[in-house]
């Protein structure tokens, strides 16, 4: 697979996945490129929006649906409020810890479950192929804030 947040010549990352190169494709994946954490779809159209890209939700929906099944785009889906949240698939495996209260969300860098993972594998024989973390809870500042409501 392509790291593709060292190398932004999208057009040959596109072709090689079997797409064809387009602007739109092109300004979702330098849009991603720029996140520090994982993004909705419609963040993504008021980002194009804000840079006078013409383009309509449904198109940012169906592109980011195509980047996903070509594996330059990763979707997770937090099930509290049933928003898919997207972000580039640098090949940087990460989890991330969701505030259940602002939706904040936070990367957390090393995997805890890489150990569990291979001990499941060996006992099983299951060839596991990845997994997905997401832990939710209060952020330090929402949790403040509700501490701070009960007095």
């Amino acid at each position: 697979m392509i790291f593709l947040q060292e190398n932004k010549n999208y057009k040959i990352i596109l072709t090689r996945q079997g797409l064809k190169n387009t602007k739109h494709r092109n300004s979702i994946l330098e849009i991603l490129s720029k996140c520090d954490v994982p993004v909705t779809a419609e963040d993504i159209y008021l980002n194009l929006k804000n840079h006078n890209v013409s383009i309509s939700l449904s198109t940012v929906y169906r592109t980011l649906e195509t980047l996903c099944s070509k594996g330059l785009v990763l979707k997770i889906n937090i099930s509290e409020d049933n928003k898919a949240l997207f972000e580039l698939n640098g090949m940087e495996h990460r989890h991330h810890l969701v505030c259940v209260v602002c939706k904040k969300m936070f990367s957390v860098e090393g995997c805890p479950l890489e150990e569990f993972e291979k001990a499941v594998q060996e006992k099983t024989g299951f060839n596991v192929m990845g997994h997905k973390l997401e832990i939710f809870g209060h952020c330090p500042n929402c949790f403040q804030k509700k501490i701070c409501s009960k007095y």
